[in-house]
């Protein structure tokens, strides 16, 4: 049996998570405004394709497309009743991928669109029950750790856990996009995440998404200083451009995100990749850059 990714980062082993999952699949085909999920459905070849492609650009983890999974959040895109066969399905697509390498499965737990009351209309019960769900399918279905992942309130961090940890005992991961610099839009700095998180049953922390590489750099550097736990970093290929058809595009190289992926190693992350606009080949350059 492959060694777990909890015995991996103990014995001091640094890892590469994949790229994006949304930009890379609307630059195959993936219409604007199209939820990712209907092409575990619909058009699982491609996303087979995109595992396969994160694989031999040296990920160690694959993502499962998973991330606007849960029923609350499928119901904007009709399809809250398939919500177990979407994440068993994307969870057996990135399975076969990983089987033929070695490779980690993470199920990807994205948050669910709406805020907790009383800013908004969801119950902490009613989120913590859509995690748990959602959560059990993925570990059911044979995932090798889990990632709660783009969360931006403590609130509904803490549910996704609570959630989680009622139905797995999985690896688990929690990581927050710094979307206003070094603060979520709820005004969460890392190390106040930290300090609410690291006792809950969490094993790795992380920043995913975000804004420019500054600053999640800035970001990694004050979870460094917060959390005795590992580090998830996932940062995106740099701050997005509108095209003409007002369509996002990165203008990071794969060779610049490259270049800067020492520093991160260096500054505490041990799991490293890239979050929206990381391509197959930003991948490898990160990859290159921290296990040559």
């Amino acid at each position: 049996m492959a060694a777990s990714i909890l015995d991996r980062l103990r014995a001091g082993e640094v890892l590469a998570s994949d790229g994006a999952t949304g930009t890379n699949l609307q630059q195959r085909g993936l219409g604007r405004g199209v939820a990712a999920e209907r092409w575990v459905l619909e058009n699982p070849e491609q996303i087979s394709r995109l595992h396969n492609d994160f694989i031999a650009a040296g990920a160690d983890v694959i993502l499962t497309s998973t991330f606007g999974a849960t029923t609350i959040r499928l119901e904007q895109v009709g399809l809250a009743a398939r919500a177990a066969e979407i994440n068993r399905k994307a969870a057996n697509l990135a399975r076969q991928a990983a089987n033929a390498s070695g490779k980690l499965v993470a199920g990807s737990i994205g948050p669910t669109g709406q805020l907790l009351k009383p800013l908004g209309p969801l119950e902490e019960a009613e989120a913590e029950a859509v995690f748990a769900a959602q959560a059990q399918v993925l570990t059911t279905a044979g995932v090798d750790l889990l990632v709660i992942e783009t969360q931006f309130d403590l609130g509904e961090a803490r549910a996704a856990i609570r959630g989680v940890r009622s139905v797995s005992d999985l690896p688990l991961v929690v990581s927050f996009s710094y979307d206003r610099g070094t603060r979520t839009m709820m005004g969460v700095r890392p190390a106040i995440m930290a300090a609410e998180l690291t006792d809950l049953g969490v094993d790795v922390l992380g920043i995913n998404c975000g804004r420019s590489l500054e600053d999640n750099f800035k970001a990694l550097t004050e979870l460094r200083s917060a959390t005795r736990l590992p580090i998830w970093f996932k940062p995106n290929a740099g701050m997005p451009m509108l095209d003409e058809d007002a369509s996002p595009t990165y203008t990071t190289t794969p060779e610049q995100m490259g270049a800067q992926a020492p520093a991160w190693v260096a500054a505490g992350a041990q799991i490293v990749g890239g979050c929206c606009g990381t391509s197959p080949a930003h991948l490898a350059a990160i990859v290159q850059a921290v296990k040559k």
